[in-house]
């Protein structure tokens, strides 16, 4: 199979893409052509589209010459020329167009029109100041206008456009020779200057507004695009408003409402176009919006109408100021509520964002293109050259990170690698003008100048290339589509907002007419009903934008689903219960109802967090998230319910049906939830609640699809494990996230993952011989272990370099997981017939080929990062190592180390010495691989691991040549190599983590704290080996080194990482008990000052605490422990740690100075060590909680086992009702299940009966301490079945089990009645009984574990009775079903009658002397009974 590189496929989609546009482009060029009605035109379209078509070819050409020899550069250069010149055509033949021309036209003339700004003198006044303020107005009213009719034109036809654009830059013109007639006016120069900068600003403002108009007539749909032409339209208006403001001098209060009137006319047409955002606002912060500038609008019309009266021109158009700008927020406000109300609703679509925004690039490419034109102009000063130097910095910076930005989400590695490389061209391009910009600013020459000039061209054509690149249409945005219900849901808000807008803009004329003449009755009463308008449209609007809150009828309606649907599980459980339950069409598979089932929960899933999102701040998604939640519960309910139907077993059924409606009732949990937070996100008091609801769901959904996998295992369909998997691989071609990690992070992960899988493979091997059943459980480990590894190799992919083996990467995960399918496909058709040998073949070459495919995605990460890969393999040598000197210590401590030959220590010495110092080499190599290449890296790794492997062994070798006469000091030497190995596994795994990160990155002091930590144990392992033989200082040096490794076991305690499995307090309690008796032998050493105590002191020690911080942390970290235990838990954990150091080094300074205030010292510190392992043992009593046990207390086991023994009675009972008692022996073994679950029953009845004897033993202790029994009995012999207690009726259980045991297997064999079996039954039930009551002896009357017994041994005696009453029903049955033969001659049956009376009468004198037996026995026994129990006997 042929390998494809990355490149070389975008290559062949892209000329194959390439080929598919220029035959449309044909075709519409011939379109174009044919409908104009100018023969040159038409001309001049054909041609520019020929133009295209042969530079195309030639660049398919050039670039299939590239391909074949990548490394020519010539062929390189020809081919970026010819693409050059693509584009260009591409450019010419877009302005061809019909209208595009035009506009080019005007965006061309107002560019030489605004050269009249950078002249130094203005030419001279030639009208007095009125005319020129009038001319400015006039102009100023027509320019504002003409950009109104660009606005709606670009929406019509290209010739509607053409003329529009036409006529605003001829206004455009008259406006401008207006507003320097105007400059020239003014008084000072720095008025001057202001004027002239306006100017400018409407000169920039006016060419945004025709390329967005050009853009849209382009592109209609394009996303935003209309909402972006308005706001240009916007930028037009304000800017003239600067100027007329600026400039202008009118009657009182004029300028105001002018200014006023033309920003309400732009904004009007954000109303036009509902289907496009027009801001970033929730639908929350719209009605915050609206409040707000409603209550600013309120307050300045009361202040218009009163200043009006009270003639404060001033203060009037203050107020009308704030006016216009509170209804442009209300508009805004409206206009994208409205937005919100439409595309929330379910049946609209929402548009997406684009990779990038082209009109953004389109307007840095013109800001840029006239920036640099400033600079080379002659008559720039050095003020406008720093200014265009500002604008040019400002949008290249803007380019360079939004091609940044479209980098790391594209997935198209063609175009990452192209935006990233046209940013670095525009910021070298950048960085080379700026430098001819400082130069020209320092000296402003000619020379200078020309250089300025030649550093313009290759940004020019660097952004033009650019913004070519990003009209990409696969780049492009998607616009929302609102549906015909949105739309009905908008007509309300669009009415009223227009309403006030009309209503707004009659107001303001009137206010201005009545500030002249402010004595005019009629236009106070028409002001006043302008006024009322206003207010009424405005309580309208909040009303509306109110009732039609986004996401809240779906709720209702999703709400109103999941009832209905609760309710028909709820009486499909009934129908189960009365074994009634009518299921879906018989055709339908069970499998394909589970399938089914699988699928809804797991898509019911998928939308916990969205909504949960949605609720919390995206109100516009709720609708869609919610209705889209609501219509999974039908079909999961038919799933179900079929299901259920389909499984015979009742308690399973249950299980379903009830595990659905959990599910459903937490998903309407999480509805109401939703439905009040709706989306708002100051709404912060129901945020816990919607938390709270998600995750109850999540459960829900986790435990229904737990019980899902495992029947489907059981049953050998793997159909969702095989989407799971599917889903995974689809996933790694998913776009990238903006901020992904290191590529070392991920590649553990991954090998971690891949190892899991392939060892989880080879099980399956063993599985498909030995136990088939098992491949269930199997095969759903591998699908979780891939759905890891797959999301990892995603983001490794990602961030893998070269590109090429991220590619590889994700190529070799996916052929994976193509085999994971296969090998769980298998499983499960192995599972359906266990004996099929071919299927077992084939799961074996399934495993097979996965373990192959395992090897090559370890073999692409190996590519990735070869050092980081050998630092993994280093650190899984290095763990082996570890556990391979743990099992030597044991073999140590046991004193089973001995030498093979008669070498000494000495001989060994120097080779541990030089081996040690080796390693110190390969550390230091490590550690500076860190920085270094990854084949440095590798090197290092692979000798580090090859060093510690030599040091080990001649480091046991010399522990062997010790003898194991003195077990301690080999135990010491092993322990300090130990300590080596551990300290380099530390320094691999940190080393992996710094590689290739920066030096300020805090893996880095997590590298110079391993490598430290290294250095220290080398030299502890070092000081060992020298000491060892010195019998005066080799405990001291055992003890040292112990206080540094419990140093270090603290270091670790104490950091923030969590371990990976946590432990019970019981078994954290049974760590501390080590702590006591180490702190004892600590004193006892310190006291004796002997060196062999002291080493076994150091030894002990070692373990105890490591011991005791391992489990505190697994405990302290258990998910049902609280935040205030846990802290606790650690807190006293670091403190028991540092009081033993101080115990420790006590000994070592009593060691050194054996003085008696020394000694006394081991006391104080010993007493603290103890204080702290109280502490510790009553916070582990706190993380039991009420409900934790002790797994050892002797009456737990007993109420344990007493309790699994009366399950196991009842169902044999249940197993013995259903069989038929076969009187033939070779039919007896149809009842082997029957004697299992009674020998079942006797062996836990056994086992109870071993944990009471202990307790009763203690309680005897208890008694005869408190007096109550003596020590030597007085009639040992006489005292029969009670003489010793809770023993003796213990005994008696376990003799009555026992005899249940016989009785049982006897019956099963034919050799016994079903009479013997109720004897035996009933004889426990009745031993069990006196158990309890001899329990009550030492137990106090109200303890909570005297209670739990007793309903144990109740549930036992119940069990017991259940059996009884099964058996006699078998007997009785028995007794029916057994035919007599009666003999058909008189004088035989006679004979026949007399034999069966003869039979009765002795089998009723045989049970009368039973009973009479019986009684006797039990008059004997009842002598010696205590008094206490003949009272609760009776």
């Amino acid at each position: 199979v042929l390998t494809l590189t990355p490149t070389l496929l975008f290559v062949g989609v892209a000329a194959r893409e390439t080929a598919q546009a220029l035959r449309t482009l044909a075709q519409a060029a011939r379109g174009v052509a044919a409908s104009t009605k100018e023969p040159q035109s038409a001309a001049a379209m054909l041609d520019s589209a020929q133009y295209v078509m042969e530079g195309s070819a030639m660049l398919i050409h050039e670039a299939h010459q590239a391909l074949v020899s990548p490394g020519d550069a010539e062929s390189q250069q020809r081919l970026a020329q010819v693409a050059k010149a693509v584009s260009h055509s591409l450019n010419n033949c877009v302005n061809c167009l019909p209208g595009q021309k035009d506009v080019d036209m005007a965006l061309r003339s107002i560019g030489e029109a605004s050269k009249k700004l950078l002249v130094d003198t203005l030419p001279p006044c030639s009208k007095s100041f009125q005319d020129a303020q009038s001319e400015l107005n006039h102009t100023a009213a027509e320019l504002n206008h003409s950009a109104g009719d660009v606005v709606h034109s670009s929406r019509g036809t290209s010739s509607q456009l053409a003329v529009a654009s036409g006529k605003f830059s001829e206004d455009f013109d008259e406006f401008l020779d207006a507003g320097v007639e105007m400059a020239g006016h003014t008084q000072s120069q720095e008025d001057k200057i202001t004027v002239i900068g306006n100017l400018k600003n409407i000169s920039m403002a006016s060419s945004k507004l025709l390329l967005a108009a050009k853009s849209l007539s382009v592109d209609p749909g394009a996303a935003n695009a209309k909402n972006l032409l308005a706001a240009a339209a916007r930028a037009v208006t304000e800017s003239i408003n600067q100027l007329i403001t600026l400039c202008t001098q009118q009657a009182p209060g004029q300028k105001e409402c002018d200014n006023a009137l033309r920003e309400l006319e732009a904004v009007r047409g954000l109303l036009d176009n509902p289907s496009e955002p027009v801001s970033q606002l929730s639908y929350f912060d719209c009605i915050e919006s609206v409040m707000e500038n409603s209550k600013v609008l309120g307050e300045s019309m009361a202040g218009i109408s009163q200043h009006c009266k009270m003639g404060n021109v001033p203060a009037f158009g203050d107020c009308v100021g704030v006016a216009s700008k509170a209804l442009c927020g209300l508009t805004e406000a409206a206009g994208q509520a409205s937005y919100l109300v439409g595309v929330s609703d379910p049946n609209s679509q929402s548009g997406q964002e684009g990779l990038v925004d082209p009109i953004q690039f389109a307007r840095a490419n013109q800001a840029i293109q006239m920036a640099c034109q400033n600079l080379v102009d002659p008559a720039s000063s050095p003020s406008q050259v720093l200014s265009a130097a500002t604008i040019v910095a400002k949008h290249t910076s803007a380019l360079c990170n939004a091609c940044r930005l479209a980098s790391s989400k594209t997935s198209n590695p063609v175009a990452r690698r192209h935006f990233v490389q046209s940013a670095k061209e525009v910021a070298n391009t950048t960085a080379n003008l700026v430098k001819t910009i400082k130069a020209l600013d320092g000296d402003f020459s000619e020379v200078n100048r020309n250089r300025c000039h030649v550093a313009t061209t290759p940004l020019i054509e660097a952004v033009e290339n650019l913004s070519t690149f990003s009209s990409n249409p696969e780049f492009a945005s998607i616009p929302a589509q609102i549906s015909n219900e949105g739309s009905a849901a908008q007509e309300p808000i669009m009415r009223s907002a227009c309403s006030m807008l009309d209503s707004s803009t009659l107001l303001l004329e009137t206010a201005r007419s009545l500030i002249i003449n402010p004595k005019d009755p009629p236009t106070w009463s028409i002001l006043a009903g302008h006024s009322r308008t206003v207010s009424d449209s405005i309580k309208s609007l909040i009303t509306s934008i109110r009732d039609k809150a986004p996401g809240q009828r779906e709720c209702d309606f999703s709400i109103d689903n999941i009832n209905k649907c609760i309710r028909d599980i709820e009486q499909a459980s009934l129908a189960a219960v009365g074994q009634s339950l009518q299921g879906c069409r018989d055709d339908i598979s069970l499998e394909a109802l589970q399938d089914q089932l699988t699928s809804s929960v797991q898509e019911i899933g998928h939308l916990i967090d969205p909504i949960n999102t949605a609720a919390r701040g995206e109100a516009a998604q709720l609708g869609h998230k919610v209705t889209q939640l609501a219509s999974y519960f039908e079909p999961l309910i038919v799933a179900s319910v079929g299901l259920a139907s389909k499984i015979v077993d009742q308690q399973q059924q249950m299980n379903i049906l009830d595990q659905t409606k959990t599910l459903s009732e937490s998903a309407l949990q999480m509805l109401y939830a939703a439905k009040e937070g709706g989306g708002n996100p100051k709404a912060a008091h129901t945020h816990d609640a919607m938390a709270e609801a998600a995750q109850l769901m999540k459960e829900a959904v986790d435990d229904i699809m737990v019980t899902l996998n495992e029947a489907a295992s059981e049953g050998g369909m793997v159909g969702g494990m095989v989407e799971a998997i599917a889903e995974a691989m689809g996933r790694l071609d998913e776009g990238t996230p903006p901020e992904p990690g290191f590529f070392v992070d991920y590649q553990t992960t991954m090998v971690k993952y891949s190892k899991a899988i392939a060892i989880t493979t080879q099980e399956m091997m063993t599985k498909s011989v030995t136990c088939p059943e098992e491949l269930g459980g199997l095969a759903s480990q591998v699908t979780v272990d891939y759905s890891q590894l797959a999301h990892q190799g995603r983001l490794a992919a990602a961030t893998a370099e070269p590109e090429e083996v991220g590619f590889q990467i994700k190529t070799r995960v996916q052929e994976l997981g193509h085999g994971c399918i296969y090998l769980v496909q298998k499983a499960g058709a192995l599972q359906m017939s266990p004996t099929d040998s071919f299927s077992k073949r084939e799961l074996i070459e399934c495993a097979r080929a996965v373990t192959e495919k395992v090897a090559m995605v370890l073999s692409a990460l190996q590519a990735g990062n070869k050092g980081t890969q050998a630092c993994i393999t280093a650190a899984s040598a290095v763990s082996g190592i570890i556990a391979d000197l743990d099992t030597t210590i044991m073999f140590a401590s046991a004193g089973t180390l001995n030498s093979e030959n008669e070498e000494t220590f000495a001989d060994h010495r120097e080779s541990i010495l030089k081996t040690a110092k080796a390693l110190v080499e390969d550390t230091k190599l490590l550690v500076s691989g860190a920085a270094s290449s990854q084949d440095r890296l590798a090197q290092a790794a692979q000798s580090s691991a090859k060093t510690i492997t030599m040091l080990t062994d001649v480091v046991k070798l010399g522990a062997t040549s010790m003898g194991s006469d003195d077990p301690e000091t080999q135990v010491v030497l092993i322990n300090a190599v130990r300590d080596v190995a551990k300290a380099l596994a530390e320094l691999i795994s940190a080393t992996k983590c710094a590689s290739g990160k920066p030096a300020d990155d805090p893996s880095m002091y997590q590298l110079k704290s391993a490598a430290k930590v290294m250095v220290t144990n080398v030299t502890s392992l070092l000081k060992t080996v020298k000491a060892v033989e010195d019998e005066a200082t080799r405990g001291t040096r055992a003890l040292e080194a112990t206080v540094e490794c419990i140093k270090q076991e603290l270091t670790v305690f104490q950091s923030k990482d969590v371990p990976e499995k946590s432990t019970t307090p019981e078994e954290f309690i049974r760590m501390t008990k080590g702590i006591t008796t180490a702190t004892a032998k600590a004193v006892a050493a310190g006291n004796s000052a002997q060196q062999e105590h002291v080493i076994a002191t150091a030894n002990l020690s070692r373990k105890a605490i490591s011991d005791m911080l391992t489990t505190c942390k697994q405990a302290a970290c258990h998910p049902e422990v609280s935040e205030e235990v846990r802290n606790k838990a650690l807190h006293y954990g670091s403190e028991c740690t540092t009081g033993y150091i101080d115990l420790l080094e006590q000994v070592l300074l009593v060691l050194q100075k054996p003085t008696a205030d020394q000694r006394q010292q081991l006391a104080v510190h010993s007493k603290c060590v103890a204080g702290c392992v109280t502490e510790l043992i009553q916070t582990a009593e706190a993380m039991k909680g009420s409900e934790w046990v002790d797994p050892e207390d002797p009456t737990v086991i007993a109420e344990t086992e007493l309790l699994g023994a009366a399950a196991s009675i009842e169902a044999a009972a249940k197993k013995l009702e259903q069989l038929k008692p076969r009187a033939k022996p070779k039919q007896a073994d149809e009842t082997l299940d029957f004697e299992e679950q009674i020998l079942e029953a006797a062996k836990s009845i056994a086992a109870a009966t071993s944990a009471l004897v202990k307790s009763a033993s203690a309680a005897q202790r208890e008694l005869v301490a408190q007096g109550k029994v003596g020590s030597i009995l007085a009639n040992a012999v006489d005292d029969g079945q009670w003489s010793q207690g809770l023993i003796s009726a213990a005994r008696m259980v376990a003799a009555a089990t026992s005899n249940l045991c016989e009785a049982a297997n006897a019956s099963v064999q034919g050799h016994a009645s079903e009479e013997k079996l109720i004897s035996s039954a009933k004889q426990v039930a009745a031993s069990t009984a006196q158990l309890l009551v001899a329990c009550k002896v030492k137990a106090q009357p109200d303890s909570e574990a005297m209670r739990r017994l007793q309903a144990a041994g109740n549930a036992v005696k119940r069990a017991s009775d259940n059996l009884v009453k099964a058996a006699q029903k078998a007997a009785f049955d028995k007794a029916d079903d057994h035919s007599v033969v009666v003999k058909t001659r008189f004088v035989g049956g006679i004979a026949q009658i007399i034999a069966a009376q003869e039979e009765m009468l002795r089998k009723e004198r045989e049970l009368e002397e039973a009973r009479k037996k019986l009684a006797q026995i039990r008059q004997q026994q009842y002598k010696f009974l205590p008094t206490e129990l003949r009272e609760d006997q009776s």
